[in-house]
């Protein structure tokens, strides 16, 4: 714009204001007009300075005019402030530009100010109303002029805005001896309460095992601090929408569901979270198609946050608060809750997707050092249960197989001392190692030495220990190496436990197993078993023990294997209280009358 339009816009201003009621407000405003006009006519007549100097000199008087001016957009929009602005309100020029003008009006008065903006967009006159601005702990009560202003080159109108102040309400000094704003601290308190909450939430096992931390996550904030929320999560970098809660006490099904059927990338504000990797407040909604269609007119929606779920190197999704107009619009202190929310929430969710890879890992592994079911073996009974821990302690470490072999069939149990897919892959050479020898060799002992042989040149750097059988007839020969003593269950309810001991396989070279042989008379039941079992404690420290389990073995005298299993997992979860931290091993076998 040149100086002699700028002049022209002025005079048009200049006339506004003086067709005006009369007031010395508006009269000394008339004459900084005036007073403008005439140092532009003095700056047009010297001409040495060119479109550039123009301009400086435009942008020169708008900062310097000794009444607060803002120019917003049609929809109130702070686009520029002088400096007279921020000195009435008190804040930084960079803080006020881009956000809505209305915010600043006190709440009860807004629907009039964008009436009279309306007004003004259509109107050749500027409109003048007293109204209230809050801000900085402050109320200012003023007379708004406001004035349409064509700019050419802008792709719309423009609106001037001159803030007369007629009264202003200073906040009273703070009394050093009163306690601090007690709703300052209650709410924060209630922030941290929040995003305790959540953090318990998302550390739940239970959230890791299954896909339920963004959903529980969800409900979590629209119980406490939103009407909606709405999560968006990518997948191969296309957004796809995974949680809608909508507000429980109105009838919004229908929109519930149109909310889940929009494609998320169809929603110009999940774009533009996901390119610029940071979060937006709108505190007072101006744009109704954030989310795409009407839907946020449809929400009845008054003030929307939306942050990224993130870690510090990837972004996962978005997530979308929004609260309705009859609620109080977010502020700054709830954009930074939910921005450490989204953290804690992308964290959870790469939590939860590298437990799931292992967890399937251990599975894949599992089902190869667990049979999917016991062999029938002539003149035998036999069962077994196997547990898993819980967390890291879920993965790996135990063990046991019965396998037919020549003249017979065999039997082990085991545990590494060590968690993880390593592990598992440990156990899983010493059972099939334990098959191939079987072949061979008539001794459990000697099968075993050499599975310790192999195990130790592989450098694993991890030791198992394991107890494995061999049965001929009435006759087993049990071979040890570092394993817990078998338990001998007899016909009257007696219970005597074998040698056991021996050096666990992997610890070194040529170790030779302790080994032993036992005469099963009919209805006597051997009982082999994990160090999960005894070596569990439980909630006050107290350790179950091979004394508790002789306590429970003498009670199931005469009684089936199945039986026998079942009786010590209800003791063992009793004992417990449920909290299976190791994994849990046993296998019995009863020599049929």
């Amino acid at each position: 714009m040149s100086v002699t339009e700028l002049e022209q816009r002025l005079a048009e201003f200049a006339d506004r204001v003086a067709a005006l009621p009369p007031s010395e407000e508006l009269a000394a405003a008339e004459e900084l007009v005036r007073d403008a006009l005439a140092e532009l006519g003095r700056g047009r007549k010297r001409r040495d300075g060119g479109p550039q100097r123009e301009q400086k000199l435009l942008r020169q008087i708008f900062r310097t005019m000794p009444v607060p001016v803002i120019v917003m957009d049609p929809s109130g929009t702070v686009r520029r402030i002088n400096n007279e602005t921020t000195r009435l309100l008190g804040s930084p020029a960079g803080y006020l530009i881009g956000r809505g003008f209305p915010l600043l009006i006190e709440s009860s008065e807004r629907a009039a100010f964008r009436a009279q903006l309306s007004a003004a967009l259509r109107s050749e006159e500027s409109t003048t109303f007293e109204t209230r601005l809050n801000h900085q702990g402050r109320t200012h009560t003023v007379r708004l002029v406001l004035s349409r202003l064509r700019m050419p080159g802008e792709p719309q109108e423009m609106v001037a805005a001159v803030a007369l102040p007629t009264e202003v309400q200073l906040p009273e000094p703070p009394d050093r001896a009163q306690a601090p704003d007690e709703a300052l601290f209650l709410a924060a308190a209630r922030r941290h309460e929040l995003l305790s909450r959540l953090t318990r939430l998302l550390l739940d096992e239970e959230s890791l095992r299954e896909p339920v931390a963004l959903i529980r996550a969800a409900r979590l904030l629209a119980a406490e601090t939103a009407d909606w929320v709405i999560a968006d999560i990518l997948r191969d970098g296309v957004p796809h929408r995974s949680a809608v809660i909508a507000p429980s006490a109105e009838p919004v099904a229908r929109l519930q569901r149109a909310v889940e059927a929009l494609p998320p990338a169809d929603a110009p504000l999940v774009a533009h979270v996901l390119a610029t990797q940071s979060g937006l407040i709108h505190e007072m909604l101006t744009d109704e198609g954030l989310l795409g269609d009407d839907l946020l007119a449809q929400m009845r929606a008054g003030s929307l946050l939306s942050v990224p779920i993130r870690t510090d190197d990837e972004i996962n999704g978005v997530l979308t608060l929004v609260r309705l107009r009859d609620r109080p619009p977010f502020g700054l202190a709830d954009l930074g809750l939910l921005e450490e929310v989204a953290l804690h929430l992308g964290l959870a969710l790469r939590a939860q997707r590298s437990f799931q890879r292992s967890s399937n890992a251990a599975d894949a592994l599992r089902s190869g050092v667990l049979p999917r079911t016991l062999p029938d073996i002539q003149g035998f009974e036999t069962a077994a249960i196997y547990h898993p821990g819980s967390g890291l302690r879920a993965i790996g470490g135990e063990f046991y197989d019965v396998f037919p072999m020549k003249g017979g069939w065999g039997f082990v149990i085991g545990s590494a001392a060590g968690r993880g897919d390593e592990a598992a892959s440990v156990t899983s050479l010493v059972r099939n190692g334990l098959r191939v020898m079987s072949v061979w060799e008539r001794d459990p002992g000697a099968a075993l030495r050499k599975v310790n042989d192999a195990l130790v040149a592989q450098h694993t750097g991890l030791f198992v220990m394991a107890a494995a059988g061999f049965v001929r007839g009435r006759k087993v020969r049990l071979a040890s190496a570092g394993h817990h003593p078998a338990a001998l269950l007899q016909p009257d309810g007696g219970v005597r436990f074998t040698d056991g001991g021996g050096v666990p396989l992997g610890f070194e070279e040529g170790a030779d197993p302790a080994t032993e042989e036992l005469t099963l008379a009919a209805g006597e039941t051997l009982v082999l078993y994990s160090d999960g079992l005894v070596g569990s404690r439980s909630a006050d420290g107290a350790g179950y023990g091979e004394d508790r389990l002789t306590e429970v073995l003498a009670r199931c005298a005469n009684q089936p294997p199945a039986a026998v299993v079942k009786a010590i997992e209800e003791d063992h979860r009793a004992f417990t209280g449920d909290r299976i931290i190791d994994e849990i091993t046993v296998l019995t076998l009863r020599r049929a009358r």
